[in-house]
């Protein structure tokens, strides 16, 4: 059996390559040899994320052939490769990206911050923002007094509440895609949703297809499940879905289930324009494979420049054959209300729904009707605009401090979602999240969000801090990246930095 779950060509592989020649090298540095400069920017690649993970590269001669070099130098960079833990071969089977077996996904950085630490760490290490008062208090309020009827009945409802289910149907119908509420599941949040839905659709050992970066604690929850992830490279920036990419990992591959985020993607903050959308859905459909949409960050579009949200990817597929769409109140209200929902086929809402028995059995009601009652009052759009304001501002601060403490640091600013990915400089993420929890402020490194060690050289910045506390979590960070860079971060081992 292979070991590899997609494959880079060697045209694919060149322009990767010669993508990386653009970036400027430090100061006194010298040419290395030809395999030395080759093995250094494919291991760059495995690295940084653009080349996945147990993807088979291609064989020595065409490699060469679009590199314009010796095979002799190819055979040097990938032997250079094997001895380093960054490629694994196998007569009759070729080669394929690896990571060293030395380099573990860092276990820290996106669990909620212990209260007693609150005051001395700044956390930046997971996307959620306060509540956006009055609007939690009036739910509640108005939840206790739709309660009483519910309090009469045994409180078991495992769809959902027939009015939360009515209501989010109303909403898909009001967006273009008439909806019943034989298509809406209540969860316990979207984590909630994705679960039930791997574990209905990919039992252990099943393929599943992720962005690559992807949200960190679903790429957990998938490897739990026991699921093959199958990574699926993001573009430079915010350039986001490479769809030639996309077509041949589900052709290759053939996936049960793959998971995209193409509103506002966590973490990059990449918005999916609606040919990409639409072509993924084509995509999905030729390869059998069942398309999973987290449609959690949607609403949280900051910059309003006039254009129209692409329509959502579900409506692409009109049939429902295809695209299960995941929807949460926990980023566009807030994380404490966890209350999440599914829209699919009514086949796919019973198989879920009959599955329940043996997992949560269903979703606290009181929350169900806090949800409820923002939607049908207005409060929810009042809220959702407190929350895009809090962010916008946030977002801006933050910004305009990493440019100035960090300016060697890179990043491409979102329109909307509550992430920044950031590029950082060639140092560690997983040292700069180690050392800023020593000088006082938390970041999870981009390995969290990557398959099996990828993203090294970056950290994800979430848009909850602002003002003065914007700029002291800036401050600190670049105090951390003069530790990693200095190898003043204690222990015997040295910081580790990734330079093409």
């Amino acid at each position: 059996m292979t070991q590899w779950t997609s494959a880079v060509g060697a045209a694919q592989l060149a322009r990767l390559l010669h993508s990386q020649q653009e970036r400027p090298a430090g100061p006194g540095s010298r040419r290395p040899p030809a395999y030395r400069a080759l093995a250094d920017g494919i291991r760059l690649l495995v690295l940084e994320g653009r080349v996945p993970v147990a993807a088979r590269l291609p064989a020595e001669r065409e490699l060469a052939l679009s590199l314009s070099v010796s095979r002799t130098t190819v055979a040097a960079a990938y032997e250079a490769l094997r001895s380093e833990g960054f490629l694994e071969s196998r007569r009759g089977a070729g080669s394929w990206t690896a990571v060293p077996a030395g380099n573990p996904l860092p276990a820290r950085g996106l669990e909620p911050l212990p209260p007693e630490a609150l005051g001395s760490m700044i956390d930046l290490g997971c996307a959620a923002l306060p509540a956006p008062e009055p609007w939690l208090t009036r739910a509640v309020q108005g939840a206790l007094e739709e309660l009483p009827p519910y309090a009469h009945t045994h409180g078991d409802y495992p769809a959902g509440l027939p009015a939360l289910r009515s209501m989010l149907a109303e909403r898909y119908t009001a967006r273009g895609i008439p909806t019943m509420p034989e298509q809406i599941m209540v969860t316990t949040g979207a984590m909630g949703a994705i679960d039930a839905i791997c574990h209905l659709f990919a039992g252990r050992g099943e393929r599943i297809a992720v962005e690559s970066p992807s949200y960190a604690n679903i790429l957990q929850l998938m490897r739990e499940a026991g699921a093959r992830l199958v990574p699926v490279a993001m573009a430079e920036g915010l350039a986001g879905w490479d769809m030639d990419r996309w077509r041949q990992v589900l052709r290759d591959s053939a996936p049960r289930l793959a998971y995209v985020v193409a509103d506002f993607h966590n973490p990059t903050g990449a918005l999916a324009d609606e040919d990409r959308r639409r072509v993924l859905v084509d995509a999905a459909r030729s390869a059998g494979t069942v398309l999973v949409v987290d449609e959690t960050m949607s609403e949280l579009r900051l910059d309003v420049d006039g254009s129209a949200m692409p329509r959502p990817v579900c409506s692409f597929d009109p049939a429902g054959s295809t695209v299960i769409t995941v929807g949460s109140a926990s980023k566009a209200f807030w994380a404490g209300m966890r209350i999440g929902w599914v829209r699919a086929a009514p086949d796919v809402i019973r198989s879920l729904v009959a599955a329940r028995a043996y997992a949560d059995l269903g979703t606290p009601v009181l929350e169900q009707l806090a949800v409820n009652w923002l939607l049908s009052t207005g409060g929810w759009e009042q809220a959702v605009e407190i929350r895009r304001t809090q962010a916008r501002e946030n977002r801006d601060a933050l910004v305009a401090a990493v440019r100035r403490e960090l300016p060697e640091w890179e990043f491409a600013v979102p329109r909307g979602g509550l992430t920044l990915w950031v590029r950082t400089g060639g140092l560690s993420g997983s040292r700069l999240a180690e050392v800023g929890e020593r000088v006082g402020v938390r970041v999870p490194s981009g390995p969290r969000f990557g398959v099996d060690g990828a993203f090294e050289g970056y950290v994800r910045l979430p848009f909850t801090v602002g003002g003065a506390v914007a700029d002291e979590a800036a401050v600190r960070l670049a105090a951390a990246a003069r530790l990693v860079e200095s190898g003043g971060v204690g222990g015997s081992e040295a910081p580790r930095t990734f330079v093409a």
